[in-house]
């Protein structure tokens, strides 16, 4: 279709909530009070690894508007794994989370809870719960964990393997006389969304229990919370909540079945609601990982082979580490044209904050380990990054050498090539270096991610469209709105095929006793998936439509013309309808609903590219880092929203440069207590830190998208770190690559090259 003919499509709206945000009309879960409502407030384990002994709850019991206290004693023992989201998962992912443990096993593991008839009454009584610990062995080094075998959990380390080959890589490394390698370690990261974790549930006098919850995946919360309480599907109804951020912090089931337990046991609403520090600490993190990374080429700069062997730390507990293994190696095989490749990663537990999904789901670890060791190999090329690039990339079309889908209508090379002419790349790379105090350099890097999970697991959507007799419409479906503007963008498709104002579609967010089920906000699945399902969705809508209004018109369904709200017959076309009164008559005449559900499922899964460049300027007397200048270049297919992408990607590149600066939880190696855990101490890049960043979009379209679109949402925040790292070390001349790259690790490694 051409550009100039789409209406909604390709045009920037504002978010469907902006108004309500704004004025403070919208209530997050946090906002919500019900009547009778209880205040549950949570125990944390201050130790690493300890069995306890005894809890003595009797003076918080004893303290008036205390209600009861929760502990391992008097809660279900039934074990889970929070990040599991389809019935039948659980014969894939190790279970060994319960709602509290008899055996804490990181700072920050729950250990109890006190229910009160407010807040200050529940955190007061926090202080008079004596908790007696006989503490165990510890360890917070991922690689030591190999020889712990059961230290955490009956299970042998690492606790998963996933080898992804291609080609014969030992074949050509024996013959190889140019390799690079490196060790690359990136950080555990905290989402830092600005709405805390919350959750309310509350019972009925049917034995059913509603769950309130900004959730990524309402029937994920639903499977969990039924299999913890021992309720059947039917009597769990979870519905989705206004977002304040979530970044992957809030996909897994994390409070729920802790609240609808209370909500249950009490009969009464119970609202769980964690302070800043328990976020951080006690709720999930981005996977620190280590990779040991080795390239060869040969000396025109064509990639041989590459061998990646990359240990993921999951924390205490093994959520998504499995998962996330897999995920990182399938990603390798997608950006380069490499004949010979193996990946072999590993999932280890340590005692730390336990790792989950986290923006990118592994992607900005796996790219960053990649990225920074290719800089490396140009090095020894002596060839421009950016030129060793270009010799590799992928291209249009090309197979997945790991056996996964067709990588679709890849457009990296544009996206590195646009990118590099915007930034000037090839001036600024060629100025002379400085030897002063203050340094400049570039970087860059490039990156692919995935669209949904066709070629892993099963991947649709169902979805109903309804009008109603005035020509409104509603959508129901299982979406849920993380903020970046999914609910008004899936109405831009539907009202460019219905040509009806988006403000005339309803589309309330996902409720497992209404919505359609879906399997959530995941896997960068909404847009080309979600989308897909849209865009068939209301084509159908269309025709039955059409068929209709034939029908009330009494022409030809070929003579019907829908324009603006409006309808008519080429032969008649004086005599004009609104949607609504063809809808109404359509009731009243044919006896039929405008209303048709539809199930899309996803047949292929390309990838979204990007390639960013980054300029820095190095203080080599502090070690600090202005980033001065960001340009980002993607392959999104087709924008929906320009707006909305281009929103994506600021906030991508304000969470990779604080990967690749100043984020980590920073735990103590001889008390495991995390030492990043408040705001203050957390090192997040704020407004005034930011650079400018320039978006360029390439968008040339992928077959299988609505109007052409692929994902943008997590690749975001995928090659800004590695960029940003390689800009530093053009800069300095060193070879830095354990991020976050702190001050103290820069003077440390200039040091370390001078002395």
């Amino acid at each position: 279709m051409n550009e100039s003919s789409l209406k909604y499509v390709g045009k920037t709206l504002p978010i469907h909530d902006a108004l309500g945000k704004v004025s403070g009309k919208l209530r997050y879960t946090g906002d919500l009070k019900l009547d009778g409502m209880l205040y549950a407030k949570l125990l944390f384990s201050p130790l690493p690894h300890a069995k306890i002994l005894s809890i003595d709850a009797s003076a918080a019991l004893e303290m008036p508007g205390v209600v009861g206290v929760f502990t391992h004693e008097n809660t279900p023992k039934t074990s889970y794994n929070s990040q599991v989201w389809f019935e039948g998962q659980q014969k894939m992912a190790y279970e060994d989370e319960r709602i509290f443990t008899d055996t804490v096993r990181y700072v920050g593991d729950k250990v109890a809870a006190v229910l009160a008839v407010d807040e200050g009454t529940a955190r007061q009584a926090l202080k008079l719960i004596k908790v007696d610990y006989e503490e165990l062995p510890f360890e917070l080094d991922p690689e030591k964990t190999f020889a712990l075998e059961g230290m955490l959990h009956p299970v042998p380390e690492p606790f998963f393997n996933k080898e992804i080959k291609c080609g014969r890589p030992e074949e050509v490394f024996a013959q190889a006389d140019l390799v690079a390698e490196d060790r690359i370690e990136t950080p555990k990261v905290h989402h830092a969304a600005l709405e805390p974790h919350v959750c309310l549930a509350f019972p009925d006098h049917n034995g059913k229990i509603t769950v309130l919850s900004p959730c990524q995946i309402i029937y994920a919360v639903r499977l969990n919370v039924a299999k913890v309480l021992g309720l059947p599907f039917n009597k769990v109804r979870v519905i989705k909540t206004p977002m304040g951020g979530s970044f992957g912090g809030k996909q897994e089931v994390l409070l729920e079945p802790l609240c609808a337990y209370l909500a249950m046991t009490t009969g009464r609403p119970v609202k769980v609601e964690l302070e800043r520090k328990d976020c951080i600490v006690s709720t999930r993190t981005r996977t620190k990982v280590i990779g040991y990374v080795k390239t060869a080429a040969d000396r025109e700069g064509k990639i041989l082979a590459r061998d990646f062997r990359v240990i993921a730390d999951t924390g205490a507990y093994t959520s998504n580490g499995a998962a996330l293994v897999a995920a990182m190696g399938k990603k390798l095989f997608r950006l380069y044209r490499v004949e010979h490749q193996r990946y072999l990663g590993m999932a280890v537990h340590t005692n730390t904050s336990v790792a989950g999904a986290a923006r990118g789901y592994g992607t900005p670890q796996i790219m960053a380990i990649s990225e920074i060791n290719l800089d490396h190999m140009a090095g020894k090329l002596g060839l421009d990054p950016l030129e060793f690039r270009l010799k590799n990339l992928v291209q249009v079309n090309d197979p997945d050498l790991s056996g996964g889908p067709s990588l679709g209508d890849a457009r990296i090379i544009e996206c590195a090539q646009e990118g590099a002419k915007a930034f000037a790349w090839y001036e600024k790379r060629r100025r002379p270096q400085s030897t002063g105090r203050f340094r400049r350099g570039v970087g860059m890097a490039c990156c692919t991610h995935g669209n949904g999970y066709f070629g892993a697991f099963q991947d649709f959507v169902t979805m109903t469209l309804r009008m109603l007799e005035d020509g409104s419409m509603i959508l129901l479906s299982g979406l849920h709105e993380l903020g970046c503007g999914t609910i008004t963008s899936i109405k831009q498709i539907v009202a460019e095929v219905l040509d009806i104002n988006p403000e005339r579609i309803e589309m309330p967010e996902g409720d497992t006793e209404t919505s359609p089920y879906d399997i959530g906000s995941q896997a960068s699945r909404v847009m080309h998936v979600c989308g897909g399902g849209a865009l068939k969705l209301a084509e159908t809508v269309k025709e039955f439509f059409l068929a209709q209004a034939a029908l009330i018109l009494e022409c030809a369904q070929d003579d019907v013309v829908m324009c603006e709200e409006m309808v008519w017959s080429r032969r008649d076309p004086d005599r004009k309808y609104p949607y609504g009164e063809i809808a109404s008559q359509a009731q009243r005449r044919n006896q039929t609903e405008i209303i048709v559900t539809e199930t899309y499922r996803a047949t292929d899964n390309p990838g979204s590219y990007g390639a960013n460049f980054a300029e820095v300027e190095v203080d080599t007397l502090t070690g600090l880092v202005n980033v001065s200048e960001v340009v980002a270049a993607f392959d999104v297919g087709r924008a929906i929203n320009p707006g909305f992408v281009e929103g994506q990607i600021y906030g991508g590149i304000q969470m990779g440069l604080g990967m690749a600066l100043t984020e980590d939880l920073d735990i103590d190696p001889l008390t495991g207590i995390v030492r990043g855990d408040s705001l203050a101490n957390y090192h997040i890049v704020n407004a005034p830190d930011m650079p400018p960043v320039r978006v360029l979009l390439i968008e040339k379209g992928e077959n299988n998208g609505p109007y052409g679109a692929k994902s943008i949402g997590e690749i975001a925040a995928c090659a800004i770190a590695p960029a940003v790292v390689n800009a530093v070390n053009h800069a300095l001349g060193t070879r830095l690559k354990v991020l976050p790259l702190t001050p103290s690790r820069i003077v440390s490694g200039l040091k370390k090259k001078e002395g």
